[in-house]
């Protein structure tokens, strides 16, 4: 029952935000905070990596549009940058900008160097992604909810507070999905008992009641 939950939170995740004009946001809000109460970080973090996420895509934005294809993945404040810029000098302003966010930790400067990719290899990511997602439901060694997932060109990009062993299995189901050209872990090791203490705290940790449904951040 538990795995049927997660998977359908994880599809869910992947789904709702390319369909977010055929569905009510209220039904996104629910999902949402579900999957917000099984993650390792804090409410508040959470609602930080949002803000920081929107704050660097402003900030690009305004300074460098149609200088390349960017995304921004942020987790427990640390900022994952993927996509394509048009030389050497806009992935180091990039990186700059980003840097400058308040309540970024440090920036992983994934972009590289080239045109920016088409819809059709965008839409393939994306269905990399869901692969390694339903393949870590099934796998049953680690909690899915616990990684993120980011696909770029065939990279895929783990993020997450996770022990090694979770690691590892993460790691080892992405290798192991089709399509995956590379993998590339940028999880934060935790001890097992950081591990549990961090999944208790989050299981005690409740949204305040009456707080409007959080619309998810198209990726």
């Amino acid at each position: 029952m538990r795995k049927n939950l997660i998977a359908a939170l994880l599809i869910g995740a992947t789904v709702v935000p390319a369909l977010q004009g055929c569905f009510p946001v209220v039904a996104a809000g629910v999902g949402t905070g579900v999957v917000a109460t099984m993650d390792r970080r804090s409410l508040g973090t959470q609602t930080e990596d949002e803000s920081i996420e929107w704050k660097a895509e402003s900030r690009v934005g305004e300074k460098l549009k149609d200088r390349g294809h960017f995304n921004f993945t942020s987790y427990n404040r640390k900022v994952l940058l993927t996509g394509e810029a048009a030389s050497e000098e806009v992935k180091a302003e990039v990186e700059r900008i980003v840097s400058g966010v308040p309540n970024v930790l440090g920036v992983h400067n994934e972009l590289v160097v080239g045109p920016s990719s088409s819809l059709t290899n965008r839409s393939n990511d994306s269905f990399i992604t869901s692969k390694v997602k339903s393949r870590s439901v099934d796998s049953g060694k680690y909690n899915p909810l616990h990684v993120k997932v980011v696909t770029e060109a065939g990279t895929v990009f783990l993020l997450g507070l996770v022990t090694q062993a979770e690691a590892d299995s993460a790691i080892n189901v992405a290798r192991t999905t089709a399509g995956v050209k590379k993998v590339v872990p940028l999880m934060e090791i935790i001890t097992p008992a950081k591990a549990r203490e961090l999944d208790v705290a989050q299981s005690n940790e409740k949204p305040a009641s009456g707080s409007a449904p959080v619309e998810p951040r198209a990726q």
